[in-house]
């Protein structure tokens, strides 16, 4: 049988929510224009954490296995939203900053590639409804 995940989403007024996830707190709301009070992110844009999120601890775990170091890793997700309604994204691009010394961009390319079509279950449900995109950039130290 399939492992099932659930999470419950508290109203707290106006257009405030409150969720736990795995013991953690968070608040979503929106912004004034909408009638909200500020309080916590907006639904979409977890979107692209969710996304962020996975991918970065797939590559991390990946490249530790690969005895690559680096010094560190900042993912950055972009999100094309549609004009119309439903707005939803319809493209989204994650850049990969690497800050290292000579770091092998084959096994860069090589961890990025096994998160996005094996490991990261996020971008499996995402490529199923738009185009994900990636980049990597190396920084100097």
């Amino acid at each position: 049988m399939a492992k099932k995940e659930s999470t419950s989403i508290r109203w707290l007024g106006n257009m405030a929510f409150e969720t736990e996830i795995n013991g953690h707190k968070l608040i979503i709301d929106t912004g004034s224009e909408a009638g909200g009070g500020n309080q916590g992110p907006r639904p979409k844009p977890l979107m692209l954490t969710a996304l962020g999120g996975c991918t970065a601890m797939d590559v991390v775990a990946i490249l530790k296995k690969m005895r690559v170091d680096f010094d560190s890793l900042n993912v950055i997700v972009e999100g094309d939203l549609t004009e119309e309604h439903p707005k939803h994204f319809s493209k989204m691009h994650v850049i990969y900053e690497f800050t290292g010394k000579d770091l092998p961009v084959d096994k860069l390319q090589k961890a990025i590639d096994l998160s996005t079509e094996k490991y990261c279950g996020v971008s499996a449900v995402y490529r199923k409804a738009m185009e994900l995109t990636s980049e990597i950039r190396i920084l100097e130290p």
